[in-house]
């Protein structure tokens, strides 16, 4: 088996937006008159805004109108934040992009993120070019860690799931990967290593500045 493409999650992969979430969800709850933790936010991140309004209890579990609005203001304000602030790309990802570029490896991106979100990161570090496809929130019904929006991911390339690397920060991310059969590296951007390896990645790494097209390959 050999390398056919990778898959980026997005936030905590290829940027940092933990902050910008986290200040979004905050403004949300003070503009609903809601109490929330740091520590409920840092154990739902990751998780579609379907899962996290109702364990909130923002949100009635079905209610699709209410968890439709309250996710959209969300994703308003932390695009805001975005295009008053800027973001850059986290350390080692235009490197690798560019390496596989030259490899011919195509890439796509895997993510509970909404596109309109991942549309505007892109648009704003000028790293759409490197992407042949997304697979975003609007293209799933299920949420990691079912393994659904890799192996959306992976067939908007065409590409065998065996044949896939998925990078990933999370815990859930990295079960959605193994379960679709894809190899998995976690970085350690959300979480420490010691919290990531009972997932059994195939790699753990604290950043992508080690990791080429090359280092992937290995993998098999």
């Amino acid at each position: 088996m050999a390398l056919a493409a990778v898959i980026f999650d997005f936030d905590g992969v290829v940027i940092d937006s933990h902050e910008a979430h986290e200040r979004s969800w905050f403004a949300l709850a003070a503009e609903l008159g809601k109490e929330l933790t740091r520590e409920t936010f840092v154990a739902t991140f990751g998780q579609r805004n379907e899962s996290i309004l109702p364990f909130l209890g923002w949100a009635e579990e079905g209610d699709r109108e209410r968890i439709q609005q309250l996710g959209d203001r969300k994703e308003g304000l932390y695009r805001e934040i975005l295009r008053a602030e800027g973001i850059e790309p986290l350390p080692g990802v235009v490197a690798l992009l560019e390496d596989l570029a030259a490899a011919g490896i195509p890439c796509a991106i895997g993510t509970s993120t909404p596109r309109a979100n991942v549309e505007c990161v892109l648009e704003i570090t000028g790293l759409g070019g490197f992407f042949k496809d997304i697979a975003a929130s609007e293209d799933v019904t299920r949420g990691k860690p079912d393994p659904e929006v890799f192996l959306k991911a992976a067939a908007k390339l065409g590409a065998d799931p065996a044949s896939c690397v998925v990078i990933e920060d999370a815990h859930v991310g990295i079960r959605a990967a193994r379960a679709a059969g894809m190899k998995a590296v976690a970085v350690t951007t959300t979480h420490p290593a010691e919290s990531l390896a009972p997932e059994k990645p195939d790699r753990i790494e604290e950043s992508l500045i080690s990791v080429n097209a090359a280092y992937l390959r290995g993998l098999w």
